[in-house]
């Protein structure tokens, strides 16, 4: 089923957007741009990692109305300047209270090497991928993979890495660190839920 026209719209004026955000990210500035009024759009958060090349976006259209819909847009280093590589929609879901870290699926998408290569190189190219990440009021940064991230203010932030084609379903291991750099939690590539709520969960058990 292809989305509606009025979606189709808004992603193609999130991807105008985008050379503005990894401008303003790669500055240390706020990724939301200045002029352009949250209740209409708000850039949740950027990553742009420039030693890997990639980067991703997190975006809510009219995100105080019952129809808001979110928009992660997928970014990478090519041929000199940053690209769209490609970009996931649907509904927003709803921030619940998170105690330590939860992890959502994000986008997804082929490296933009792919027309590089030879004509297979469709089934061999990197893995783009990202995740939307909510973390507690008491985490101070996560560790994506190798790679430190500190945690956003409003605790809701968007992580994005590149893996080899036959990785494309694995995510990196996610450590959350308190602000005085004690573990909290983590969650391993493949796992649901992560070790701090597993053992609440235990707890609880009768």
């Amino acid at each position: 089923m292809r989305p509606p026209e009025r979606h189709l719209w808004v992603g193609q004026w999130v991807e105008a957007l985008l050379p503005g955000v990894v401008r303003r990210v790669l500055k240390g500035a706020e990724p939301q741009p200045r002029w352009l009024p949250r209740r209409v759009l708000t850039v949740v958060s950027a990553d742009i990692d420039t030693t890997a090349g990639v980067g991703a976006v997190w975006a809510v259209w009219h995100p105080s109305s019952a129809r808001a819909r979110e928009h992660i847009a997928l970014m990478e280093w090519h041929e000199e300047q940053w690209r769209c590589t490609g970009m996931g929609s649907g509904p927003a879901d709803d921030p619940a209270d998170v105690d330590v870290l939860e992890i959502r699926d994000g986008a997804g998408a082929l490296s933009l090497t792919r027309y590089l290569g030879p004509p297979d190189s469709v089934s061999t190219a990197p893995w783009i991928g990202s995740v939307k990440v909510r973390v507690g009021p008491g985490v101070g940064h996560l560790l994506m993979g190798d790679r430190l991230i500190g945690a956003h203010e409003q605790r809701e932030l968007v992580a994005a890495w590149i893996s080899a084609h036959a990785h494309r379903k694995t995510r990196p291991l996610i450590v959350a660190f308190g602000r005085d750099g004690t573990e909290l939690s983590r969650i391993g590539p493949r796992d649901g839920l992560d070790t701090h709520t597993w053992a609440r969960l235990r707890r609880e058990l009768p």
